[in-house]
C-alpha cells in the first residue's frame, strides 16, 4: 500500500518506519527541513532502540522516504496517517492546532479517495472536525479512522510490530477492510470500533496505567509505615488475573510525552461534559507529591540543604529513550535549587535534551555516572538505566563524600547493599532501608 505519514515524532516515524518494513511503499512528512535531511542522511533525530537499521534498510530497498512536500505526498498516497504533536494548553486541553493544520492541506492536496487516518492523541469528536475540514478544501470522496497507538518509548519497534491490539475506529466499511489488510501482518487482534469509541479507547487505557502507577506508589507510601515492602506486595497483587503485575512498580511517579498530557486532558474532557473526573485527578495529584518524596527524605537526612552537594543519575523520564518531556528529575532539580542545594547530572543519552529544556542554572552536567557521584554529599537514582544497576554499590559509596543514596527506582537489593556502610533509601522497602530510620526517624512515623 501507498502510505503518507504526517508527522516525525516517536509515533509518525516509528510507524512509518516499521509499515516499510512490512513492505508498504511509504512518506514520511515534516515541516521541519533540517529533520527530514537528518533523517533522508539515515540518522535518527530521536534515541529509539532498532529504529536506525531499520531506517537505512528500507531507504535501501526504495520502500521509506522523507520529505517536506506534504502536497506530492498526498496526491502519490493511499491512505494518509496523521501522526503530528498534540501538546497540552495551559488549561490541559489538547492543543489541537497541528490537527487542524494538518487536516486542512490534506484536503487542499486531495486529487482521488482518500483514508485519512488519525494516530495522534486526540479528545473524542476530533475526527468529525478533522472530516469537516477535509471537507471544506476538497470535492473528491475519502474516508476518515482513529487508529489509535500504543507503543512505548524504548520499546517502540517492539510494541508498533508486535501489537496487544489494533484499535480501528470507522464509520466506513470500504475503510475498515483496507486498514484490516494493512495491520493483518502485525496481528489477529483487530478490533473495529465507532470513532468515538476508538478515540476514548487510547484515552482511558493510558488513564486506567497512570492510575495503577499512582496506586502502588500510594500503598508504598502505607508499607513505609506498616513496614511491608511494596515489591513483594506488588509480586503478590500480580498473580492476579484481573490485576496484571505490569505498571505496579513503586517508585517517584510517572512522566513523559503521554501520561501526563493525556490525564489532564481526559480531565478536561470531563469537565467540559460538566463531569467531575474524582479519580483522575487524584491520580495527578499523587503523582505529582510522590517526586517529592526524594525531597523530604534528603532534608530529613541532611536537614538543611543549602550548599550541599547532590548527585542526580538520570534525566529522561524512563529507561531507553532521551525524552525528558515532565520527567521528574525537572521538578525534583527545581525543588534542590530552590533550596539552596548545588546538582551535578548524568544521564546516558538525554543530557543534551535535558539542557535545551532546562539550562544550565545551577547544574553542572556530567560525562559519567562517576563524576555525578564523586564527592556528592547524597546521590538520588531517578531512572532505571542498566548502567546504574551494573555499578556496585561499594564503588558508590567510595565515590561519595556522604554515604547517602536515595534510590528513586528501586534498583539494589540487600545483598549488594550489605557490604556496605551507605545511608539507603529506596521507595516502599522498610526493610531494605538501611541505617534510614536512625538518621530520620521523624518521616518515617
Amino acid at each position: 500500500m501507498k502510505i503518507t505519514v504526517i508527522g516525525t515524532g516517536y509515533v509518525g516515524l516509528v510507524s512509518g518506519v516499521c509499515f516499510s518494513e512490512l513492505g508498504n511503499e511509504v512518506i514520511c512528512v515534516d515541516k521541519i527541513g533540517a529533520k527530514i535531511e537528518q533523517l533522508q542522511r539515515g540518522e535518527v533525530p530521536i534515541y529509539e532502540p532498532g529504529l536506525q537499521p531499520l531506517i537505512t534498510a528500507n531507504q535501501d530497498r526504495g520502500n521509506l522516504n522523507f520529505t517536506t512536500d506534504l502536497n506530492l505526498s498526498v496526491k502519490q498516497s493511499d491512505i494518509i496517517i496523521i501522526a503530528v504533536g498534540t501538546p497540552s494548553l495551559p488549561n490541559g486541553q489538547a492543543d489541537l492546532s497541528y490537527i487542524e493544520l494538518a487536516a486542512q492541506e490534506i484536503g487542499q492536496a486531495m486529487n482521488s479517495y482518500k483514508i485519512i487516518v488519525t494516530k495522534s492523541t486526540v479528545p473524542v469528536g476530533t475526527n468529525e472536525k478533522i472530516k469537516d475540514t477535509i471537507s471544506r478544501h476538497t470535492q473528491e470522496a475519502f474516508d476518515i479512522a482513529s487508529v489509535p497507538e500504543f507503543l512505548r518509548e524504548g520499546t517502540a519497534i517492539q510494541d508498533t510490530m508486535n501489537p496487544d491490539r489494533i484499535i480501528i475506529g470507522t464509520d466506513s466499511k470500504r475503510a475498515e477492510e483496507v486498514l484490516t489488510q494493512l495491520h493483518q501482518p502485525l496481528t489477529d487482534n483487530i478490533i473495529a470500533t465507532d470513532i468515538r469509541s476508538a478515540e476514548m479507547i487510547k484515552y482511558a487505557s493510558n488513564a486506567f496505567l497512570a492510575t495503577k502507577i499512582s496506586f502502588i506508589n500510594e500503598i508504598a507510601n502505607i508499607c513505609e509505615k506498616v513496614g511491608a515492602d511494596v515489591t513483594k506486595v506488588a509480586h503478590g497483587m500480580g498473580y492476579d488475573k484481573r490485576i496484571g503485575s505490569s505498571f505496579l512498580k513503586a517508585g517517584i511517579g510517572y512522566g513523559g510525552s503521554c501520561f501526563p498530557k493525556d490525564t489532564q486532558a481526559l480531565i478536561q474532557i470531563a469537565g467540559q461534559m460538566d463531569y467531575d473526573f474524582k479519580l483522575l485527578k487524584s491520580v495527578v495529584e499523587v503523582n505529582r507529591d510522590q517526586r517529592l518524596n526524594i525531597i523530604r527524605m534528603l532534608e530529613s537526612l541532611m536537614g538543611d540543604l543549602a550548599g550541599k552537594m547532590v548527585g542526580i543519575w538520570g534525566l529522561a523520564f524512563k529507561p531507553e529513550t532521551d525524552d525528558v518531556r515532565d520527567s521528574p528529575a525537572f521538578e525534583i532539580i527545581s525543588e534542590l535549587l530552590k533550596r539552596g542545594a548545588r546538582v551535578k547530572a548524568y544521564d546516558p543519552v538525554a543530557t543534551e535534551n535535558f539542557k535545551m529544556q532546562y539550562g544550565d542554572d545551577g547544574i553542572v552536567y556530567c560525562k559519567s555516572a562517576r563524576e555525578a557521584a564523586w564527592q556528592a554529599d547524597a546521590l538520588c537514582i531517578l531512572t532505571e538505566w542498566n548502567e546504574f544497576q551494573q555499578i556496585s554499590l561499594p564503588d558508590i559509596e567510595s565515590w561519595l563524600k556522604s554515604p547517602y543514596l536515595i534510590d528513586g527506582r528501586n534498583i539494589h537489593d540487600e545483598e549488594q547493599l550489605a557490604e556496605t556502610q551507605l545511608v539507603y533509601y529506596s521507595i516502599g522497602r522498610p526493610g531494605m532501608n538501611k541505617g534510614v530510620r536512625e538518621h530520620a526517624p521523624v518521616l518515617l512515623l
